[in-house]
């Protein structure tokens, strides 16, 4: 019987929502059950056997809703593998690295039950900043860490070969092409 995992979160633009979806699809595609819910639609946590619980962060802090939802099942959620994660704007922010800043913000949580696993996500950039349009890498693995955890491994090989397209050779081409297939192999 597969592992029954409850993911709750708290939100107040749907990013964290977003995210606890994200963090769900992954548990699922691991073969676990899971169930994805705001914490105020949670009513018992008896037949999960591990809970996952997120928030956005405001003025620092998890929303109070979270923190409530931690502080009313303490006891129950000492007793099961439990990971947080937050969702904040700060890590979004190109000057400085926030990331032991924020992190330190999921504190007053640690102090409520220990956490097996914690998750720190940057907010959603493009809606806060009223754009309506951004650039996505081709391999955005390469740029995110989401995308890395849940990107296919892939080796790219390549030879250049620098000099006038009038003056190349198709055989060379061709030999090159053929030492990159052994080389893949």
């Amino acid at each position: 019987m597969p592992e029954r995992i409850l993911v709750t979160y708290a939100s107040r633009t749907g990013t964290t929502a977003g995210v606890a979806e994200a963090v769900g699809a992954t548990l699922r595609a691991g073969g676990a059950q899971v169930d994805v819910l705001p914490v105020a639609a949670v009513q018992d946590l008896t037949s999960f056997d591990a809970v996952v619980v997120g928030s956005a962060i405001q003025s620092k802090q998890w929303l109070p809703e979270a923190m409530q939802f931690v502080q009313t099942n303490r006891d129950a959620l000492r007793r099961k593998p439990f990971a947080t994660f937050l969702v904040c704007m700060t890590l979004a922010m190109k000057k400085g690295d926030y990331r032991s800043e924020v992190g330190a913000w999921l504190q007053p949580v640690r102090a409520l039950v220990p956490t097996v696993s914690e998750g720190l996500f940057a907010g959603a950039l493009l809606r806060e900043l009223e754009m309506t349009r951004a650039l996505i890498p081709v391999n955005p693995a390469m740029f995110s860490a989401w995308g890395l955890l849940n990107a296919d491994f892939r080796e790219d090989l390549n030879r250049q070969i620098v000099r006038p397209l009038t003056t190349l050779d198709p055989a060379e081409v061709a030999a090159v092409m053929d030492g990159l297939a052994e080389e893949a192999v």
